[in-house]
């Protein structure tokens, strides 16, 4: 399964998340549905900015998280 979603959080929101005081980051994809998925996949797209753009997130059929990547 693949989801699409836009994520705007700013470095000093998002710090809570890459500390690990908060585990799990929630978004809604493009239909509506909302995806709770754990902060640490997204460390690699934090910048001094935070993190902003388009994801697209691949799932199995397990509900495993197979891939992110920002589009």
């Amino acid at each position: 399964m693949e989801f699409y979603f836009r994520l705007s959080v700013s470095y000093d929101n998002f710090l809570p998340y890459y500390q690990g005081v908060a585990k799990r980051v929630e978004v809604r994809e493009h239909y509506g549905r909302i995806l709770h998925i754990n902060a640490y996949h997204f460390k690699p797209f934090l910048t001094p900015q935070g993190i902003e753009g388009n994801f697209k997130i691949q799932i199995d059929d397990n509900g495993t998280l197979r891939k992110i990547e920002k589009l």
